[in-house]
């Protein structure tokens, strides 16, 4: 059975939080001589220098209604990176704990596991890149506190099956963290309307995907009230600056237009991968539901360092175990993806 009390490191489940001068404010008001700010102001506005909400209500109240869930239910973090990290400093104890990935997959979730002296069991993806659910039910012990899925799963670009996810959820009484940073691009439907029935679920999304605001670091974790009250209780009081708050409010009222790009991204996809699909060293051009596609090509390392020479700059996956002599690849424009198909044509051309 899933209880979330017994999940959280005692001393989070101790901590008081550390209240802002925000935080003990509510209403409104016309002088605020509370948080020790520059009160004349800044060299860009007057309005940057005041600290930003502390809860992003604005954002949380558009976000809502565009994934149709209460406020309560979401948390934005300084990227999703910030949500990978807190979801680790919330639940694992250091040294003690473990979880578990299913490699290939997204690197931070090693990384941030490494930083938070996390022990990590690996579940590597089967050929067809889907989880095998045998071993990984078989790794999982009475530390083992987090489950990471990446589906749409990057650096592979396909979605892991429906089924075989909920059967995770349904047999893991630890948290399963479902990374959907490219579900846009996906036609497989989030996992987000599924929490009320499953209370371990924890769902990750981001800006800087289908959105276009990577540069914003702006990423979203959905889950259970309590588990969202857990993470407000440890992030630091500011973590979402007020340029980003300003800017993500803004984008919240462009929905069509996000929709438009991914459509447009979407059809860009599938044009490049039928290209790639006849070019000599083309082995395969693995099913996408992303923003990239991957393909396997013979002397793959040769052909990212002749692009470089080109200034296109792809990512080389060659040394990861079942991307071996595989180039991921970013729908980029469509002159961005002329400029590559030419460069390609030019290595054949040799």
């Amino acid at each position: 059975m899933f209880q979330l009390d017994k999940l959280t490191r005692p001393n989070i489940q101790k901590l008081t939080p550390y209240s802002s001068a925000r935080d003990e404010f509510s209403g409104d008001a016309k002088v605020f001589l509370d948080a020790n700010e520059n009160s004349l102001g800044s060299p860009l506005t007057k309005w940057y220098n005041r600290y930003p909400d502390p809860h992003q209500r604005a954002i949380k109240e558009k976000l809502a209604v565009v994934k149709g869930i209460a406020a309560e239910h979401i948390f934005l973090g300084n990227g999703s990176d910030e949500c990978i990290d807190l979801l680790f400093r919330a639940f694992c104890e250091p040294g003690k704990d473990n979880i578990i990935i299913c490699p290939p997959t997204y690197g931070m979730y090693e990384v941030s596991a490494n930083i938070n002296d996390i022990a990590i069991k690996k579940a590597p993806l089967t050929e067809d890149f889907q989880l095998d659910l045998i071993h990984l039910e078989n790794l999982v012990d009475a530390h083992t506190k987090l489950i990471w899925l990446c589906s749409p799963n990057n650096p592979t670009g396909n979605c892991l099956n429906r089924v075989d996810i909920e059967t995770v959820l349904n047999n893991f009484n630890g948290i399963v963290v479902i990374d959907e940073a490219y579900i846009n691009f996906a036609k497989q439907k989030s996992f987000i309307q599924e929490l009320t029935d499953y209370p371990n679920l924890v769902v990750l999304q981001t800006f800087s995907k289908a959105w276009g605001l990577a540069g914003l670091r702006l990423g979203m974790a959905f889950a259970s009230a309590a588990i969202i009250e857990i993470l407000d209780k440890v992030k630091p009081p500011y973590n979402i600056n007020q340029a980003t708050q300003e800017l993500a409010v803004k984008a919240l009222d462009e929905v069509g237009q996000v929709n438009d790009m991914i459509r447009l991204l979407v059809d860009m996809r599938e044009a490049l991968a039928e290209v790639f699909l006849t070019m000599p060293t083309v082995e395969k051009v693995y099913p996408s539901d992303a923003n990239f596609l991957l393909v396997k090509i013979k002397e793959a390392r040769e052909i990212y360092e002749f692009l470089l020479t080109k200034g296109i700059v792809l990512r080389d996956r060659s040394n990861v175990k079942l991307c071996e002599d595989c180039l991921r690849i970013t729908v980029g424009t469509e002159k961005e993806n002329t400029l590559l198909i030419d460069a390609m044509q030019d290595w054949y051309a040799r």
